[in-house]
């Protein structure tokens, strides 16, 4: 599908991305290539490239094409999944992301450690590892090489050696800052790359009317796919059960992914102070307003453009087929820049999670910088191979690799909100009770799952938090013992700055206009 053209600008960004990930890699007078320098930036990332690594870093082919393919299933209603999450971010930004820089943490486990006590940490961060390599590396390199291989041709093979190759080659130098600082092209590319496609789809719907005139017909001709809030009478109602969107087991997901996980938050991490962090915050809750033109939307004009596609999942890629020739290339460009960003991002996270976490458990403890640095790159190396290995056994399967993710994701996340909950603003949480939680999320999901199938996962994970709770206050009131590190939110600044109570305001009034049109 690819012409000369659009190959050479896919080649001109993927030279230019390296260059400057190289030029922002370079060696500065006075810099030390330690951990605090390489896995969070000397804490010094701008609030610009705070917000737009948040969402270079979120917006993967796993994003794209499987968010497409569910538009193209199911409707605007998958929009929930972006639009909530930037209402969860000023969450965030307001009362979790005081406290984590107020204890000065590399990591999500870190903070675990401090909070309860080393065995909580080392669970977690044997999962968290786990899951980015298994489940996150292998869907952005299998959905990213299902891109290619519709859009350009390229084999499924070579298209998963060849994005796991480039992101290492740009990423392991510089670590976090290399990664933030060149996703501020990777995003602007991104958004041109998505608005265009939209456009170019929208007005091809109206017949050369324009993009509005193409909305419109859209709208009037898909009109089941324009609605938030699904009915039980919907084919997908069970993967979006109605108003439990809204007040039910969605905030557990975004919660999990925007406040306690790594990958994520290891970016605000990096900010010089709060107030650096929350303005990233802020910018990033407008870019997720901006993300369902981009990804949602493509997939539901493609109902009319191209109905009948054999996968959900083929929607994205079968609309870069009807793109003009310089155009299509430019979107490509703009594909691989959501894949590369995301795979350097997860691999940062993997080798800091097994530098400052599991190694020291090992007894790999060092204070040596370089040797710090060393053994994250290796990790980082090691991690994209496995996953290189196993994702077309673990993917190649499912007809909407998006909506399984979740799924997946769905049996643990309660309890990590679970303890992250209890652990911020109970002091009396155990360390046992805590463990405890973890284990019953996992065990829980997996009970519903078999005797209640027909409970939609959202639901069963609002379901399966709450008893996660109870079982985390029940053993700490029953076996109380002595806790450490416990960080009294009394004593931690919440306030923050007019620009981002009125960014948290314009954010809120958007969402309620789009849930009021679109309910």
């Amino acid at each position: 599908m690819l012409t000369t053209i659009d190959i050479a600008i896919a080649a001109i960004y993927a030279l230019a991305l390296f260059a400057l990930a190289q030029w922002v890699s370079r060696d500065r007078a006075g810099d030390r290539q330690d951990a605090h320098g390489y896995f969070l930036a000397g804490r010094a990332l701008p609030w610009w490239a705070i917000g737009a690594s948040l969402i270079a870093a979120n917006i993967s082919a796993e994003q794209i094409i499987g968010m497409s393919g569910s538009g193209y299933a199911i409707g605007l209603a998958i929009a929930s999944y972006e639009w909530m999450a930037a209402f969860t971010l000023l969450l965030v930004g307001k009362f979790l992301l005081p406290i984590f820089l107020h204890t000065g943490i590399y990591t999500m486990p870190q903070f675990l450690a401090q909070r309860y006590d080393a065995r909580v940490k080392t669970v977690m961060a044997v999962f968290w590892l786990s899951v980015y390599t298994m489940v996150n590396l292998t869907s952005i390199l299998w959905l990213g090489a299902l891109a290619m291989s519709t859009v350009a041709g390229v084999d499924l093979t070579i298209g998963l050696v060849s994005l796991g190759l480039f992101a290492l080659a740009y990423s392991l130098s510089g670590g976090l800052r290399a990664v933030a600082l060149t996703d501020i092209v990777q995003v602007i590319l991104l958004v041109i790359g998505g608005v265009m496609i939209s456009w170019i789809l929208l007005d091809q719907i109206s017949e050369g009317a324009g993009p509005i005139a193409g909305f419109v017909s859209l709208s009037e001709q898909a009109s089941g796919k324009f609605h938030m809030i699904l009915h039980r009478d919907h084919p997908h109602y069970v993967s979006l059960p109605g108003l439990s969107v809204l007040l039910g087991g969605l905030w557990v997901m975004n919660l999990a992914y925007w406040g306690f996980n790594q990958y994520i938050i290891q970016r605000a991490l990096a900010a010089k102070n709060v107030a650096e962090a929350q303005k990233g915050i802020a910018l990033a809750a407008f870019l997720k307003l901006l993300m369902p033109l981009i990804v949602v939307l493509p997939g539901i004009a493609m109902t009319i453009l191209t109905p009948g596609l054999p996968s959900p999942d083929q929607a994205y890629p079968s609309a870069m087929t009807l793109l003009p020739i310089g155009i299509r290339g430019l979107v490509f460009a703009a594909l691989l820049a959501a894949i590369v960003s995301s795979l350097a991002s997860m691999c940062n996270s993997i080798s800091t999670i097994f530098t400052m976490d599991i190694a020291p458990t090992l007894g790999m403890r060092s204070d040596d910088g370089a040797l710090q640095v060393r053994r994250g790159r290796t990790v980082a190396v090691i991690a994209m191979m496995i996953a290189m290995l196993t994702a077309r056994p673990l993917l190649g399967n499912f007809e909407q690799a998006f909506q399984y993710i979740q799924e997946f994701t769905g049996f643990f996340t309660p309890g990590i909100v679970a303890i992250f909950a209890l652990g911020l603003f109970w002091s009396r949480t155990t360390a046992t009770a805590a463990l405890l939680s973890a284990l019953a999320s996992a065990l829980l999901s997996l009970f519903f799952k078999l005797v209640w199938p027909e409970l939609p996962f959202m639901d069963r994970v609002g379901l399966v938090f709450c008893l996660c709770l109870v079982i985390g206050i029940a053993w700490s009131l029953a076996r109380p013992s002595p806790q450490r590190g416990f960080v009294d939110p009394a004593g931690v600044s919440f306030g923050t700055t007019q620009g981002f109570n009125l960014s948290a305001l314009t954010v809120t009034l958007i969402l309620a206009f789009f849930y009021t049109v679109w309910w």
